[in-house]
């Protein structure tokens, strides 16, 4: 599981104290393909942005590939962005096609708009592994909730890097 070496640091309780996310507008960007799993994902991500005070509007797209556009878009009228969806392997190779797609495109997102994305867009091997990660009750991580905390932590730091005082560096 991915959880190992998670940062313990970054809780709901010191987003909180940071005092950084409340009132933060943020953009939860998810996808209609498995919708029970992006469900759990979307409910955990819009519970978290609300327990440390943040705003956030949710939007649905067809599927993962869909997902970079509208979270640039919203990049650009949002202080955060986060993605949800989930990409389960099948027999083909489209699988690693739609990953590096989507991880590539949020990444740029990311860059271009200077502005924090959360990647909570679920990459498994089969169903199980997908709930294992979604949060809830029997799950093992809670990506979603993840998600949320990194976009939100993300963006205090750059508000931070944004506010230091002084010249720039560059030359």
């Amino acid at each position: 599981m991915a959880a190992k070496g998670l940062p313990t640091a970054i809780t709901v309780d010191s987003v909180v104290a940071s005092g950084k996310a409340e009132g933060l507008r943020v953009a939860v960007v998810y996808t209609a393909w498995n919708e029970g799993i992006v469900d759990k994902l979307r409910a955990r991500a819009e519970d978290t942005a609300r327990a440390v005070g943040a705003k956030v509007e949710s939007f649905c797209v067809a599927g993962a590939l869909e997902i970079p556009v509208v979270a640039q878009a919203a990049a650009r009228r949002f202080d955060a962005v986060v993605a949800l969806g989930c990409v389960i392997r099948g027999d083909t190779a489209h699988f690693d096609y739609v990953c590096d797609s989507v991880t590539e495109g949020l990444t740029r997102v990311a860059l271009d708009e200077e502005i924090p994305v959360g990647n909570g867009v679920l990459t498994v091997e089969n169903e199980q592994q997908a709930h294992d990660r979604a949060g809830g009750a029997d799950a093992k991580e809670d990506k979603g909730a993840e998600a949320m905390l990194a976009a939100l932590h993300t963006a205090g730091v750059l508000a931070r890097v944004r506010s230091f005082p002084g010249e720039t560096g560059r030359k």
